[in-house]
């Protein structure tokens, strides 16, 4: 059954401080305290932060120079992701047991459709059991809200968080928006903000008066999409949650060859596809396996368990090691591929706890540019020659 815009009970679920929460989890003495999860280097950058840390101007993606500048009594820690993906798995079979339709956004945040609960027990009751169920099982503090559609609840709990249980009654949606900066709604990063506030545009709800071929006008068919959004407008679905095991890339060549220098530019194009993805969907790898076939249809594997990670440089590196140690009869080879595997939710910012915060600015500013224009718009130069 199809059901009407009015029917529809959208819940969004955010772990609280979530790298932070299980690091005080799993040690008590450090509740209460100025925290900082990330890179410990001068050059590492901010991957998560207590709200104590907050206080002082501490965010994720900082330089951890700066952090430790505006907080120096902070306790750095340089974070557990096995941990963090242990807990939040734990979550989301919670809400498995218990949701008729829910989506994993990425590590700590979850959406579910509770439409037609009102039926049984009211949807924003059975959400609060549900969060209580989560808090008591997992011993984590998460929050909650509820609207008609995923992006008012999502907004909803970045702004009554932290502890927040919060719904936004149908129809309500544009009153909730309209005093928001523009900043608070999902998609509009640094670039779009500046550049609506060069438009005078501060708030949602002089957004919303924008005419929608202006809006379209100055950033092509995302201008559609913000204007929809500043009207409280949103009809992406909740996707139910299928585990994937692994990311993976292939090339199956028209002629069999042995030029070591092309077979690496070929696996630096497959690396930076698939490293992409992985950020793409918000996850990280921590097993790296390299394939070859050869002309007489032999195949040999190898692969390597690392760190947890997303960042073309660290793949590179496994790559060409175990591509290197793999390929040893220097015969004719037909195929190549690689795949990642053990993957776990999580920012690529996670993936750079001892990585400079120039590093992740690039990749940000790179998958941006692949998101918008391609994958092949931007590759390495080494990578060109797989073109050929």
């Amino acid at each position: 059954m199809v059901k009407g815009a009015l029917d529809n009970h959208i819940l969004h679920f955010d772990l609280d401080a979530f790298f932070v929460s299980v690091e005080c989890k799993n040690n008590p003495r450090l509740k209460g305290r100025p925290l900082i999860v990330g890179g410990s280097s001068r050059r590492g950058v901010v991957a998560a932060c207590s709200y104590e840390a907050r206080r002082f101007g501490v965010h994720s993606a900082m330089p951890m120079h700066l952090a430790l500048q505006l907080c120096p009594d902070a306790t750095v820690i340089s974070g557990d992701m096995e941990s963090y993906s242990r807990h939040s798995q734990l979550v989301a079979d919670v809400i498995a047991e218990q949701a008729p339709l829910f989506e994993r956004a990425s590590i700590d945040e979850f959406y579910i459709d509770a439409s037609g609960m009102d039926r049984f027990v009211g949807a924003f009751r059975w959400a609060r059991e549900l969060r209580k169920k989560i808090i008591y099982e997992s011993g984590l503090p998460i929050s909650m809200a509820m609207s008609v559609n995923k992006m008012v609840s999502k907004v909803a709990t970045g702004e009554f968080k932290p502890d927040a249980e919060k719904q936004i009654p149908t129809g309500e949606e544009k009153d909730f928006l309209a005093p928001l900066a523009v900043e608070k709604i999902p998609m509009i990063g640094k670039q779009t903000a500046l550049l609506l506030h060069d438009m005078g545009v501060r708030t949602v709800a002089t957004l919303r008066e924008m005419p929608v071929r202006l809006l379209t006008r100055v950033f092509g068919k995302n201008g559609q999409l913000l204007w929809n959004r500043a009207h409280g407008i949103d009809d992406s679905p909740v996707v139910p949650y299928v585990e994937q095991k692994s990311i993976s890339a292939e090339n199956t060549f028209n002629k069999d060859t042995i030029d070591v220098r092309w077979l690496r530019s070929v696996l630096i194009g497959m690396v930076e596809k698939t490293a992409f993805e992985l950020r793409s969907q918000g996850k990280l790898t921590s097993c790296v396996t390299v394939k070859i076939r050869y002309a007489n249809f032999d195949t040999e594997t190898r692969q390597m368990q690392i760190p947890y990670t997303s960042s073309d440089h660290h793949l590179l590196a496994v790559v060409h090691d175990l591509f290197e140690k793999l390929y040893h009869r220097r015969m004719l080879i037909r195929l190549v591929g690689v795949r990642l595997s053990g993957l776990v939710h999580g920012s690529p910012q996670i993936s750079l706890f001892e990585d400079t915060g120039e590093q992740t600015s690039l990749y940000s500013a790179l998958d941006r540019i692949r998101q918008r224009h391609g994958l092949e718009k931007v590759i390495r130069a080494a990578g060109l020659k797989t073109k050929s």
